[in-house]
């Protein structure tokens, strides 16, 4: 029985060597016919990495001929089977580009968009590969329309919208933090900006209705701090943001902390109302006196 294992071992190896041998050859060859049926036969039988060095050497020979267009096709794939999806769409791009009338076409347009879609990163990265994707999804789905991986397609576009709206809602949330530091003006702007482009570029996010009472709660506390100038302003904005809210969401849960804050908003308009009248009225007292003064 010991025997027998060592035996087996021995022709495990024999095997492997006879195959990197063979493996071997084949990268040197010069035989293009060969090359090329290895390629596919590696290709078939799962091995990428071979397959990808064997067409490496053999497409640039067969470009134009009638073999390059299955080989570039296979060679697209060989990337998107080991996970280099970059890459993969790349290949599937220009297989595209190069064979839009082969009945392959379809299919490269297809994985070109699903290798980036699958190369897009997290909600909270850079979006950019992302965005990318959604371009090439929507022009497959112009394409071809009739397509039966149409609606696969649009589900892909449907799952980076939402990566889309989480990563603005973080920005957004991001903003609101900033405000709690020492120099929290700018941001609170920021914050009034974001709140509302977000709920213009996702009117339907479920984060609509709590971005809502954080912009009335900001805008309060925008206008508290403003310079004197711009308080009165800013002050009657809350107000006015509050009325959208509750036209939009009379059955909110943050009603009552809003007519709080919209009454808290009012008594700073009063006072402030009270301190620019008096301000005006020794102001024009003070230009009375002086026009008296020089006649």
């Amino acid at each position: 029985m010991k025997n027998l294992s060592l035996f087996l071992s021995l022709f495990v190896v024999l095997l492997g060597l006879s195959s990197c041998g063979k493996f071997y050859k084949l990268e040197k060859s010069t035989n293009w016919e060969e090359l090329y049926e290895s390629a596919n036969t590696y290709y078939n039988a799962e091995e990428y990495s071979k397959a990808i060095i064997l067409y490496d050497r053999v497409l640039p020979v067969i470009r134009g001929s009638e073999k390059a267009e299955l080989a570039d096709f296979n060679y697209a794939y060989c990337h998107f089977r080991l996970k280099r999806y970059i890459e993969a769409a790349g290949y599937f791009n220009s297989f595209y580009q190069t064979y839009n009338r082969s009945p392959l076409a379809e299919e490269a347009l297809f994985m070109n968009a699903y290798s980036l879609y699958l190369d897009a990163p997290d909600y909270n990265l850079d979006q950019k590969s992302s965005r990318d994707a959604v371009n090439a999804i929507q022009l497959f789905l112009s394409r071809f329309p009739e397509s039966d991986s149409f609606e696969r397609a649009t589900d892909m576009i449907d799952d980076l919208q939402v990566r889309f709206e989480e990563k603005a809602y973080q920005e957004s949330i991001l903003y609101l933090r900033l405000t709690e530091g020492l120099y929290p003006g700018e941001f609170y702007r920021a914050c009034l900006i974001n709140f509302q482009n977000f709920a213009k570029n996702y009117p339907d996010s479920k984060h609509n209705e709590e971005l809502g009472f954080k912009l009335i709660e900001v805008a309060l506390k925008y206008g508290e701090r403003s310079v004197f100038d711009k308080k009165e302003e800013r002050l009657k904005e809350v107000s006015k943001y509050a009325d959208q809210f509750i036209r939009k969401y009379p059955e909110s849960k943050y009603l009552g902390q809003i007519n709080t804050l919209v009454k808290e908003s009012e008594t700073l308009l009063v006072a402030h109302l009270k301190i620019k009248k008096d301000y005006e009225e020794q102001l024009a007292k003070a230009q009375a006196a002086k026009e008296a003064e020089n006649n």
